[in-house]
């Protein structure tokens, strides 16, 4: 096995360990409060786990919630708090705009790692040392800062880990290795699961992948649908909107929809990045161009 596909199958205790940090009695009291207007922002796979916890905790009535890359959060905008997601600690972006909102807005910095230059920029740092990774690819530490802050919001994720074997599991969805394209697509906070899948694949693989929400599919995106062609639905099946089962059936395309909890589901995606990845003769934990963390000089 490759050490992503290590790190892969260890999300179900991950996830099972993040359940339990967050029911800690101090609550995390760090993490944004109900009622407060905040920001949250990342760089790469951290802006997609950003999108979707900013979607889940507006939805949910907590407050208003937005999500940015970390280059692009506007300058003018005040917030309670700014939550930063940087699994190693050391990504660029996050740490130059830290330093610009210091003294000015409550920072809170989600890390992998204790000693990271983040941990010396935030207010306050959550630290998930034991979902950290040494592959380049992001898998468990994304998915389990998700759980964490899943949890916080007060879902109940009992049910989450035996849902995460279940996918490490079960065969992969018949036909998807021999796929040329795959287009992701999601609802709500699941869109953001889906530009995750899709970064998933392009980094691992080198797969042609898109993402998009799912309704905006059929206004453009759908004409890249056809035979060996894949549009995986993040949701339950049933909630698919009406007609567009047929429209992909009508492009001659193939629909997956697993319909277990997104993050589940994402963990499918990265069994089938890894074993793409090695079909193609790729070394999934050092994907071509990239490095663990963006560090610019």
């Amino acid at each position: 096995m490759s050490q992503t596909e290590i790190e892969i199958a260890t999300q179900p205790d991950c996830w099972r360990h993040a359940v339990a940090l967050a029911r800690r009695p101090d609550g995390l009291a760090s993490l944004p409060r109900t009622g407060e207007r905040v920001a949250v922002v990342g760089c790469g796979t951290s802006w997609f786990i950003a999108q979707a916890y900013a979607a889940l905790r507006e939805s949910g009535g907590h407050g208003e919630t937005d999500a940015f890359p970390a280059s692009e959060m506007p300058a003018g905008r005040a917030y309670d708090r700014v939550v930063a997601l940087t699994r190693s600690g050391t990504t660029t972006e996050v740490l130059e705009l830290l330093r610009r909102l210091h003294g000015r807005t409550p920072t809170t910095a989600v890390t992998a790692v204790p000693q990271a230059p983040v941990t010396g920029l935030a207010d306050a740092v959550v630290v998930l040392d034991f979902a950290d990774e040494v592959s380049v690819v992001q898998t468990r530490f994304a998915s389990t800062e998700l759980v964490l802050l899943r949890a916080h919001l007060g879902e109940d994720l009992g049910h989450l880990p035996q849902q995460g074997h279940s996918a490490l599991d079960e065969p992969l969805p018949a036909g998807v290795l021999e796929a040329e394209q795959f287009t992701f697509l999601g609802q709500g906070w699941a869109y953001g699961i889906a530009q995750e899948a899709a970064l998933k694949m392009r980094e691992a693989a080198g797969a042609w992948t898109e993402a998009y929400p799912v309704m905006e599919y059929r206004h453009g995106p759908i004409s890249v649908t056809g035979p060996g062609r894949v549009a995986w639905w993040f949701g339950d099946p049933a909630a698919l909107p009406s007609g567009l089962a047929d429209d992909i059936a009508r492009t001659g395309g193939q629909l997956v929809a697993l319909g277990r909890d997104p993050l589940s589901d994402l963990v499918v995606v990265h069994r089938l990045a890894a074993a793409l990845a090695s079909a193609r003769g790729l070394d999934p934990d050092n994907p071509r161009h990239l490095a663990r963390s963006v560090i610019l000089t």
